[in-house]
């Protein structure tokens, strides 16, 4: 059996062909698949009842169809501490995302976790770990430093990979496929549960703009300690 020239061309009408197969296969495509590449997008705003906005507030959507998560991928993330804060204060992922915790203080961090979701410890360290945290079960994980007591942070680890935090405006922005999903909102000081924030949209026409107003609870934080005198210590 002759082996085919790797310089061989078709021939026009061949060509022509598969052209014409190819414009038949797009017309046949169902109108809901065509519906579902299009991207909706989704603005969100989370206040408190009067009018207040809601920084660092966590918007999901989370799609009806669990079947659209398939070929979802966790990206890598990252939370800084600056000043002796974790910068963001909240940082969403997707679950099985990592996340790293470089340390841009001149002193030294212990950051670490007991949340069920994750827990983790990153002994005292300058600079960047060795290593990344894999935060590989949905959920809220509380961080904090074991030296500074008053550092605080939350990664909210989402089990859908379309998910916005508000900004100080108290707005998000989320670009989804188009079909249906159930939206939620997650705060560290919401009074009530996530649950009670879920509403089911149908994102399969123009952008939609979406609010929630959640009550807040006080924020109830540690006391920072008086700066320490400039004579080199470690912490």
């Amino acid at each position: 059996m002759a082996v085919p020239s790797l310089t061989s061309r078709p021939s026009p009408a061949a060509s022509r062909a598969k052209a014409l197969a190819l414009l038949l296969a797009c017309a046949l495509l169902p109108a809901s698949f065509l519906l579902r590449a299009q991207a909706v997008n989704l603005d969100v705003s989370v206040t408190t009842p009067d009018g207040q906005p809601v920084a660092d507030a966590v918007v999901v959507a989370m799609p009806v169809d669990a079947a659209a998560l398939a070929g979802a991928k966790p990206h890598a993330g990252q939370i800084d501490q600056v000043d002796k804060e974790f910068v963001p204060k909240v940082k969403a992922v997707f679950v099985g995302s990592s996340v790293s915790f470089p340390n841009k203080d001149n002193v030294r961090h212990h950051v670490y976790s007991f949340s069920p979701a994750k827990r983790f410890e990153l002994p005292l360290y300058a600079g960047v770990p060795a290593q990344a945290v894999v935060f590989d079960r949905p959920g809220v994980v509380a961080l904090g430093c074991n030296i500074h007591d008053w550092m605080v942070g939350y990664v909210y680890v989402s089990d859908s990979p379309w998910f916005a935090t508000t900004g100080a405006d108290g707005k998000a922005s989320l670009a989804v496929p188009a079909r249906a999903y159930v939206m939620r909102v997650w705060h560290p000081q919401m009074a009530g549960e996530e649950a009670a924030t879920r509403r089911t949209i149908d994102a399969t026409g123009a952008a939609m703009t979406l609010a929630w107003q959640v009550a807040m609870k006080p924020e109830v934080r540690v006391r920072r300690s008086p700066a320490a005198p400039a004579h080199g210590g470690h912490y």
